[in-house]
């Protein structure tokens, strides 16, 4: 009897392990798909190991494998190894791992996407024919094959050649037409501080380089230049950005340099454009990968290169499901396959900074911007703004500076870090906020649909005007960035502007579109949240506003100071970045908080001395190892759940901050313990066995872990 030990779609943790099939003369290897019955219903399964002429017996019997989905393995022994190992070191289920790491189309999960396919042709048979048949049949054997659409406007013959079995009708897995792109000579000279950035990422002793540069100093050039190294060593390089608005810039620039070598991969594609694009690398048609977090699991054969832009990000870790961070899988495929890492920002993370100030990484500075000028950097106190009876939204100061710009015919860029109309209303007679019904937080009014949304849960309901309480009138406080849009068109009617935030990069390409009509000078300002706050390079841009700069400081949460300095240091990198100096106006309530102080002066050195110190203080990372348990229920069975685990953490002697209840979600009440250990090793074996013990429970309450966790907030 042969066997195969397979993992089955459902992502239940109570099933994570393998169950045992028979086949019999079935291609099935490792790494393939399998149709399979399980509890009376057809679900897809991953072959995770085979047994051929087993002489095993089982109390209970073994059902055969229905069929088998894929005619070569999906994934090789690395990625299979490597999805254990994303399993163990973030404590989830090794099928959410596998789900992860493919596209749609491949995914071990039943769902109606499928390849798409489209009909060939190719010579079959020598007929006798006529001269014309012939000269027509000639042609399709010098092509070899051709899609049977083109073959059929060849002439009114090639049906007739068909019907004579002349020619063979085939189904091909269809691709994308992808126009030739033209690589355009560099005739970029590094400065030496990029050179020497080249140079020890290419030679270095360490095989990940921690590559801090000021904003504006060309980091871009310094992986071009890398990469193309390694492509000349017969290699492949894979560069990640954090978030789809930096692909279509970063993309552009690698197509440039590398023409069609380069492989794209975001959530915004279609799942046929992620298949053909996973494919591309698959098959080595293409060796450069551009993309954001998931496009670090690539079918890769000899990676040789990967650099992690603006590594500080937090859209490198995953926050559903299977919980990994992008570094962290990147560093370990490098090991794999003796790559180097570049993990390269203007504000490394602490982590990342810690262990190149420790040599566990090696650390390379670009001080300088290529154009030798930082832009200069103010801050505006909205307490005295507002005592003067000014707009709370815009000072008189961010008004006229834009007005400046504006007649110099200069581009603006303003952050906000709020969509939306106004995020609270409320009733001015009972006082009341006007709360999801489903969740603890109050609904945003969205002025353009006229709807009341739940940024939390996605609940869009029709806007009302009266309290549902007392019928007393509501009124809104605070402001989003549409109400932000609405004020600048007020103040500016000539201007130009473009948003961009959640609501307005729904459509397929949104991003790449309205980067590309700034960039062409089709807007004049470019207003939006965090989207717009890094990696953007606009050479006409010689102010950047900030508002509500301080805003992030009130999160409880132990980053709420790092997330602050990123972003403010980020979004001031924008401006000047041409030959003309910049200038940055930052909105706050809080000037005298280090943060901004250290953002101010754009000092990353005493920003990080500084949250260093309270990190120590208070025993966070990279001090120490932490991990997030929530637990999730309709009633109180979640709290009770929690409390026995804390206790049974605290037995072993750890750091255990809790029980936490959290704000509800979706009508589930949570409850959070946070867990602090010196030891990762250790961390990871004792929660391993909690979770361990909760799936094997039977227990209603859901648990989410989350190892290493970013942030904190409720």
């Amino acid at each position: 009897m042969n066997l195969a030990s397979c993992y089955i779609e459902n992502n239940t943790s109570a099933l994570d392990q393998t169950y045992t099939y028979q086949f019999k003369n079935e291609p099935v290897e490792i790494g393939k798909r399998v149709l399979v019955n399980f509890n009376y219903r057809e679900c897809v399964a991953f072959v995770d190991s085979i047994e051929m002429n087993s002489s095993k017996t089982f109390p209970y019997e073994i059902k055969p494998i229905l069929s088998v989905l894929d005619e070569q393995p999906i994934l090789n022994a690395e990625m299979i190894d490597l999805a254990k190992w994303i399993s163990k070191t973030s404590i989830s289920t090794v099928i959410s791992a596998l789900q992860a790491m493919v596209p749609p189309a491949l995914k071990p999960k039943s769902n109606d996407i499928k390849i798409k396919m489209e009909k060939w042709v190719r010579p079959l048979d020598d007929h006798t024919k006529t001269p014309k048949q012939a000269m027509l049949y000639e042609r399709l054997i010098k092509e070899g094959e051709m899609k049977r659409s083109e073959w059929l406007k060849l002439s009114s013959l090639s049906k007739k050649l068909e019907e004579m079995g002349c020619v063979e009708i085939f189904a091909k897995e269809k691709r994308t037409y992808e126009e030739v792109i033209e690589k355009k000579p560099c005739h970029i000279v590094l400065n030496e501080e990029q050179k020497y950035a080249v140079e020890r990422i290419l030679h270095s002793s360490k095989d990940v380089i921690a590559l801090k540069g000021v904003t504006g100093s060309g980091k871009t050039e310094v992986y071009l230049h890398a990469a193309e190294a390694v492509l000349k060593q017969g290699r492949e390089v894979l560069i990640l950005v954090p978030e789809i608005s930096l692909t279509p810039l970063m993309v552009k620039r690698v197509q440039e340099r590398f023409g069609n070598d380069v492989a794209i991969y975001h959530s915004g594609l279609s799942a046929q454009q992620k298949y053909e694009q996973y494919q591309s690398v698959r098959g080595k048609e293409k060796r450069i990968v551009v993309g954001t977090r998931s496009a670090v699991f690539m079918p890769f054969s000899d990676l040789g290169l990967i650099i992690l832009d603006e590594e500080h990000d937090l859209s490198y870790k995953q926050d559903q499901n299977c919980r990994y961070h992008a570094r962290d899988v990147a560093l370990h495929r490098a090991k794999t396959h003796h790559a180097r890492v570049v993990l390269a920002s203007a504000t490394p993370s602490l982590d990342t900074m810690a262990r190149a100030l420790k040599k566990v990484y090696e650390l390379v500075e670009i001080k300088h911007r290529v154009n030798q000028s930082l832009p200069h950097v103010k801050l505006i106190n909205m307490n005295e703004v507002i005592r003067k009876k000014q707009s709370y939204i815009l000072s008189d100061e961010m008004i006229t500076e834009m007005r400046k710009t504006l007649d110099r015919k200069q581009q603006i860029i303003l952050l906000l870090n709020r969509r939306g109309y106004q995020p609270i209303l409320r009733c001015s007679q009972c006082g009341k906020v006007l709360m999801c019904p489903h969740c603890d937080k109050p609904l945003v009014l969205h002025k353009e649909k006229n709807t009341l949304n739940c940024h939390l849960c996605g609940t869009v309901l029709k806007r009302i005007y009266e309290c549902p309480q007392c019928h007393g009138k509501l009124s809104g406080s605070g402001f989003g960035t549409q109400m932000l849009e609405e004020k600048v068109a007020q103040l500016f009617p000539d201007a130009r502007l473009i948003r961009m935030d959640a609501d307005t990069t729904t459509r397929k390409n949104a991003h790449e579109t309205l980067l590309k009509a700034f960039e062409n000078h089709e807007a004049d300002i470019l207003l939006g949240t965090q989207m717009i706050s890094k990696g953007l390079d606009f050479e006409n841009v010689t102010l950047v506003g900030i508002l509500q700069g301080d805003a992030m400081l009130a999160r409880s949460d132990y980053r709420s100071a790092e997330l602050t300095f990123d972003l403010l240091t980020q979004a001031s990198g924008r401006s000047g970045r041409g030959n003309t100096n910049g200038k940055v106006l930052i909105q706050v309530y809080d000037e005298d908080h280090y943060a901004i102080q250290c953002a101010l002066k754009q000092d990353y050195d005493s920003f990080f001395r500084h949250e260093m110190q309270y990190r120590h203080l208070a025993g966070y990372p990279p001090y120490t190892y932490l991990c997030a348990l929530t637990f999730i229920s309709k009633d109180e069975s979640g709290s009770d759940e929690a409390n026995h685990v804390m206790k049974l953490l605290k037995e072993k002697d750890f750091k255990v901050l809790g029980v936490s209840e959290l704000l509800k979600i979706q009508d589930e009440k949570r409850y959070r313990i946070c867990v602090k250990s010196k030891s990762l090793e250790l961390l990871q074996k004792e929660i391993y066995d909690v979770y361990q013990h909760h799936r094997t429970s039977k227990s209603r309450v859901k648990l989410h872990i989350d190892m290493n966790p970013l942030t904190l907030d409720d």
